[in-house]
């Protein structure tokens, strides 16, 4: 009897194979990246991502770049601000500087014409003593001595000085002025009236000077002043008011800026500071 062998399938191989492709058709959608080959997409295979310390370099550097650039900006607006004071300090200078030259110049042109009326002044007295005739055997000479009529003026609490052919009249800045300034104290006219009264009364055709000094010290000046330019204006202020309230010729009058020069007093204290600003009213010999 012949047997009839039928080769049987080999079923567990088949088994396998099956199973295979289940599992391989179930983690290709998951995203199973356990594959080395395996790309995510929009990457290449084998990148690598970069690591903390390459990331906190380069944070630093932008930092540090960032801080830089904070000192320029800085450093820039502190550079437009002291280039925007120092362009405001020298037009400063500059409207100073064209002060100074006007105010030298107004004290030049005042100084000319103090040393022409002095000129003037002295010419007149050497000229009448010249004109001085004999007369039955005696001198004429012309009456030039005022300390004679001295004694008639009457001013409590001032100083009358005779000085040679002269007569000064003082009276303290203080009592006239506010400190370091030309402008008039609301009691300065107190003290200022009467002279004008009395030389009008008096001394009625005689040349009056109004010389102003001031003490050596620029703690009471102005950033623009000086000695000679304060007393400059407070003469003329002096003859200003003389003239305009008290009614005194401007023809008798001239003022004369003495500035911190023939100092009565030292200027090392306040007592003798105070005696160096004064305003003397000089009364000369000479008619006009």
């Amino acid at each position: 009897m012949v047997t009839s062998l039928r080769k049987e399938p080999n079923r567990p191989r088949a088994t396998s194979t099956i199973l295979f492709v289940l599992v391989a058709t179930v983690a290709l959608p998951s995203g199973c990246t356990q594959n080395p080959y395996y790309a995510a997409p929009g990457s290449g295979a084998w990148q690598l991502s970069p690591g903390p310390a390459g990331a906190n370099r380069a944070e630093a550097k932008v930092t540090e770049l960032n801080r830089r650039v904070q000192l320029l900006d800085d450093n820039n607006r502190q550079l437009h601000t002291q280039l925007a004071q120092s362009e405001q300090k020298a037009e400063v200078f500059k409207d100073e500087a064209e002060l100074l030259r006007q105010q030298l110049s107004t004290v030049s042109q005042q100084l000319e014409a103090s040393k022409q009326i002095a000129s003037d002044a002295e010419s007149r007295v050497r000229g009448m003593q010249a004109s001085s005739q004999m007369r039955g055997g005696a001198v004429i000479t012309p009456n030039t001595n005022l300390s004679l009529q001295a004694s008639q003026l009457s001013l409590p609490g001032l100083e009358v000085i005779p000085d040679g052919n002269l007569l000064r009249i003082v009276v303290p800045s203080d009592r006239l002025f506010q400190p370091g300034t030309a402008s008039l104290l609301p009691q300065a006219s107190n003290a200022l009236d009467p002279i004008a009264n009395q030389i009008m009364a008096i001394f009625p055709r005689q040349r009056v000077a109004v010389e102003a000094y001031a003490d050596s010290s620029t703690l009471n000046l102005s950033a623009t002043s000086s000695p000679v330019q304060l007393t400059s204006a407070q003469a003329s202020t002096i003859v200003d008011l003389m003239t305009q309230r008290s009614g005194m010729n401007p023809g008798q009058l001239f003022a004369i800026a003495q500035g911190a020069s023939r100092a009565r007093g030292t200027n090392e204290t306040p007592m003798g500071r105070s005696l160096n600003r004064r305003i003397e009213i000089v009364i000369y010999p000479e008619t006009y």
